[in-house]
């Protein structure tokens, strides 16, 4: 079962996003980190840019988790997008990417940077979920596959 709480919150999640290139794509989720965390968004641009350069996060199955280290940063975070239509990403399987997860730590983050990149990438194995999220239209119900709500423990 998909748990990715820790990592994303209701309001890092964006359904029917629009964009044409994987850079513009980048700069979407810079713009969105930025007014979410308080973050600059050209730091996180650049630092996501840097990372690309050292091969695609583009990992196959239309999925992307784009993932980067910044020095103003706490904790790990996450933020999902699934799109409308597709972007090439230069994926390791040459297939346009319509879901990405991306991944932000604190730059001192070492094991715990790593640890959750291994989360969302076993969480986005399950092939049954990702068709659940594609077919997803709305936030909030993105949001609850991926952070299930914990059964009522009322007697």
């Amino acid at each position: 079962m998909a748990d990715l709480s820790g990592l994303l919150t209701p309001d890092r999640v964006l359904v029917g996003l629009e964009a044409k290139s994987k850079r513009q794509l980048l700069q979407t989720l810079a713009g969105e980190f930025a007014s979410k965390l308080g973050v600059d968004r050209d730091s996180v641009l650049k630092a996501l840019l840097d990372r690309e350069k050292l091969g695609t996060t583009g990992i196959g199955e239309g999925l992307a988790i784009p993932h980067a280290k910044l020095d103003e940063l706490e904790e790990v975070c996450g933020f999902f997008i699934s799109l409308d239509g597709e972007v090439d990403f230069e994926a390791l399987d040459d297939r346009a990417v319509d879901m990405v997860f991306c991944l932000l730590a604190p730059s001192d983050s070492g094991a715990e940077h790593l640890k959750a990149l291994a989360r969302v990438a076993r969480v986005f194995r399950d092939e049954e979920l990702c068709r659940d999220l594609r077919a997803a239209t709305s936030s909030s119900a993105v949001y609850s596959l991926l952070v299930p709500t914990p059964a009522s423990n009322a007697a």
